[in-house]
């Protein structure tokens, strides 16, 4: 019986960790914001500008402001490339935080003349998942004098893969509030469309 419960017990709490996951899609960013803005744009119109190393990203630079788009077109700016009233830099990363050495205390022998012997199989354990550190920012500056008017940044933690739909949700945490959001730091949380699975 004492064998039984250390099989099947690492197993029945990885089976009910998945379950939450997949029946709740969460993202929580840790979000700043600063504006000089004191009501909506009168002239919501804008085009992204890129730095020379966002525009030798291409593709990738590409998907990012694609995803800041959705969310700058929920507050009411509109991408105009041939007269724009404003300038919007975007930037996105992930970092891979590898998984924190771990050790299990029942795995390995339990020392010749005491009777332990090896019982490995008896403690199943699973190393955890990897957990991915995402930032986005997003600054909006006039594009005739180009001072910033809105700058926001967003950190998230977590263990999905999917960068498009997690990106698209800090986005709209950055720009939650906009254009006069809360002093200081806080915390956004968002609900995102479902995944099977986390990450291994």
């Amino acid at each position: 019986m004492t064998a039984m419960r250390w099989i099947t017990l690492p197993l029945l709490c990885t089976a009910l960790w998945l379950t939450g996951c997949v029946s709740t899609r969460l993202v929580d960013s840790d979000v700043q914001s600063f504006s000089q803005l004191a009501s909506a744009p009168a002239r919501p119109s804008y085009s992204f500008e890129r730095l020379p190393s966002q525009q030798a990203q291409g593709a990738q630079q590409s998907a990012v402001e694609k995803q800041a788009r959705l969310a700058l077109d929920k507050i009411g700016l509109r991408q105009d490339n041939a007269a724009p009233f404003y300038r919007v830099q975007v930037h996105a990363r992930t970092d891979r935080q590898a998984p924190p050495d771990w050790y299990d205390p029942w795995w390995g022998w339990g020392g010749w003349g005491t009777g332990g012997g090896f019982h490995g199989g008896l403690s199943m354990r699973f190393p955890p998942p990897t957990l991915y550190r995402r930032e986005v920012g997003l600054i909006l500056r006039e594009a005739a004098s180009g001072t910033v008017v809105y700058e926001t940044h967003a950190v998230h933690e977590g263990v999905w893969t999917d960068n498009p739909a997690v990106f698209a949700a800090m986005f709209d945490a950055a720009l939650s509030g906009f254009p006069t959001p809360p002093a200081g730091p806080r915390r956004v949380v968002l609900e995102i469309p479902r995944q099977a699975q986390p990450a291994p």
